[in-house]
């Protein structure tokens, strides 16, 4: 993951591309064929194996070897995940979901959201989840920062903030006016950034240009390849369940609540 982070400006559009799909759906890359893989990020098996040359394999299968080891290691297995699910259906190999059958499609996102729950709760950062409440419980005001995909979570986290007594303004660029929503971060407040694959342009241009500015952000996306994360003074990663060109909010509704709660509790002791 560090090699990547660092080599990832110097590769080709395709081979980001590539990148960013093998970070995001690393069980993916263990268990299914160059082919089915080149499918599902959108490119040809050909990139596929021009990467793993790039980054120093012989070819794709030694690279698959890498993701598979990870599988085999202490934690628990994708596979050992989804059988203590057993009553429910699992999805199809091309991860094309039946919804006609609203039953299936109801156990199918019941269950990637609980692994990726699992997910979660091994992967987070514990310091900078530390970090980010600190950060939140100092700052004047927090503005948050989310669209298309990540706004839900965004809305809630404004919804939620208030709440717990913490002023909070979301930049939502209602009436075209997120210069003006941009404007009015201060020197002490914080830019809360939500953005996951496929990254909102909008939210990065925002983004960057409060990092320009001064203003200190906090970022929740999903892996280090992500164009935001090295804009913030404390960044967690959330790995969404992706089926199909759908995404569950689960796991980055949970982080978000575990924060909120935590700074709710900061505030009542202040």
């Amino acid at each position: 993951m560090a090699e990547l982070t660092e080599r990832e400006s110097k590769l080709s559009r395709r081979l980001q591309q590539v990148a960013r799909f093998f970070v995001n759906n690393p069980e993916d890359v263990a268990i299914h064929t160059i082919v089915e893989l080149a499918r599902q990020a959108g490119v040809q098996p050909s990139t596929i194996t021009r990467f793993a040359k790039e980054m120093g394999f012989a070819g794709f299968n030694s690279l698959q070897s890498v993701f598979r080891q990870r599988l085999l290691g202490p934690r628990m297995t994708y596979d050992q995940r989804m059988k203590s699910f057993a009553d429910a259906p699992r999805p199809t190999k091309s991860k094309v979901l039946h919804l006609d059958e609203p039953s299936l499609v109801f156990d199918t996102f019941v269950q990637a959201a609980m692994d990726t729950l699992i997910r979660l709760r091994e992967d987070v950062d514990r310091l900078e989840l530390q970090g980010f409440v600190d950060v939140l419980a100092k700052s004047g005001a927090v503005h948050v920062l989310g669209a298309r995909g990540a706004y839900g979570v965004a809305t809630y986290c404004y919804y939620s903030l208030s709440r717990v007594g913490k002023r909070a303004h979301l930049i939502d660029n209602v009436g075209s006016m997120r210069e003006q929503q941009l404007a009015a971060v201060d020197a002490n407040d914080v830019l809360l950034v939500l953005t996951f694959d496929d990254y909102t342009p909008e939210t990065i241009e925002i983004a960057q240009a409060a990092h320009q500015r001064g203003r200190t952000l906090l970022v929740i996306t999903d892996n280090e390849l992500s164009p935001v994360a090295k804009l913030g003074t404390h960044t967690l990663f959330v790995k969404e369940a992706r089926l199909g060109h759908f995404r569950s909010q689960v796991p980055a509704m949970v982080l978000c609540q575990s924060i909120i709660i935590s700074l709710g509790k900061l505030i009542e002791r202040a």
